[in-house]
């Protein structure tokens, strides 16, 4: 079962899930054009998955739907979406095709935003827009950071077997981040020199492994007394919370610069 990372943008992925007739789910579609040569090539959508409403993850839908009317469109209760034709939320269930994908609210980045879970798969894979990236997470334009942490929380408690479908191919910048945080931990050197060998040979570092990211990725290990020690020295204090480091790892990462 084909899982195919079309890029979009400068840095976006559009990702297509195909069986082997061609019929496939779309999720993000922000630019039409990736899916339609998707499409010369034998891709046959059966539906299209929306994690949350920012142009770079919806943009593309309405021309694809003067391609293929009647598609599906599975999205979050959002006005700022007008074109969903199905509306879900936590703990619903989408069924596309020959797919079963459960619907998780990941509120934070946007508070609508969701990610789809295809427990199933082989193997598993979630599709988290922009929540969960790898070594790192989305901005809180809406949400705040008990929500955001909660989210992550949500998704890290996945099977640790799960692959990470991300919006965006973040994972170099992201980790030199994580390195000045947690810069003596053996899996993220592991995933980074992992991830710089893909991108050399121009791959995409995506999907990631979940467990990999478990033990890696600073936003998903608020409570590690390696990430706990270094919000402490920026704080001049001891948290008070997993959410407090959070806050402060977030807000530490919008102002880095490599």
């Amino acid at each position: 079962m084909p899982l195919l990372a079309l890029p979009a943008f400068n840095d976006n992925y559009i990702w297509a899930l195909q069986a082997s007739d061609g019929t496939a789910l779309v999720v993000d579609p922000g630019q039409a054009r990736p899916v339609l040569e998707a499409a010369e090539a034998g891709l046959r959508p059966v539906a299209i998955l929306l994690t949350h409403h920012h142009a770079d993850h919806v943009g593309g839908v309405a021309e694809l739907l003067e391609r293929w009317p009647g598609l599906p469109v599975h999205a979050p209760h959002d006005p700022r979406i007008a074109f969903a034709t199905h509306r879900v939320g936590h703990g619903d269930r989408v069924v596309a095709g020959d797919w079963t994908l459960e619907v998780i609210a990941v509120p934070g980045h946007t508070l609508s935003h969701v990610a789809f879970h295809l427990a199933d798969g082989q193997p598993p894979l979630l599709f988290c827009g922009d929540t969960l990236f790898s070594l790192g997470c989305g901005r809180m334009f809406e949400g705040d950071a008990p929500q955001m942490l909660a989210s992550l929380d949500r998704l890290a408690a996945l099977p640790g077997g799960t692959r990470v479908c991300c919006g965006h191919e973040y994972t170099l910048s992201n980790a030199a981040f994580a390195r000045v945080v947690d810069p003596d931990n053996p899996a993220l050197l592991r995933r980074l020199k992992e991830a710089q060998s893909m991108r050399a040979a121009r791959l995409p570092t995506l999907p990631a492994l979940l467990s990999d990211e478990c033990a890696a990725n600073p936003f998903l290990r608020t409570r590690a007394p390696a990430i706990v020690e270094a919000v402490r020295g920026r704080l001049g204090r001891a948290p008070g919370s997993a959410a407090d480091v959070f806050a402060e790892l977030r807000r530490w990462k919008d102002g880095f610069v490599a």
